[in-house]
């Protein structure tokens, strides 16, 4: 969230919503695709900007048509979403 316009408390309420997920699980361990994934639900609902850029990097983008997906999912009204 770099450099985007969404305010600190925002930003803690998403960090607090994936902690809480987590702990939820009640598991010792976790794997990290399952943070990441918590991470992208969080990002999608502040700033599509940041989920992209997430997105770019955890899902580690390979060329334009990736990157024209993820808009394209962006675009897509939150029900008819497939992740």
């Amino acid at each position: 969230l770099h450099k985007r316009p969404v305010p600190a408390e925002k930003v803690e309420a998403a960090i607090k919503n994936v902690v809480q997920r987590v702990l939820s699980l009640g598991v010792r361990e976790i794997r990290t695709r399952q943070i990441g994934e918590m991470v992208m639900e969080e990002l999608y609902k502040l700033d599509k900007v940041a989920y992209i850029r997430f997105a770019s990097v955890y899902r580690s983008f390979k060329d334009v048509d990736d990157f024209q997906h993820v808009i394209a999912e962006v675009r897509r009204p939150r029900a008819k979403r497939g992740a």
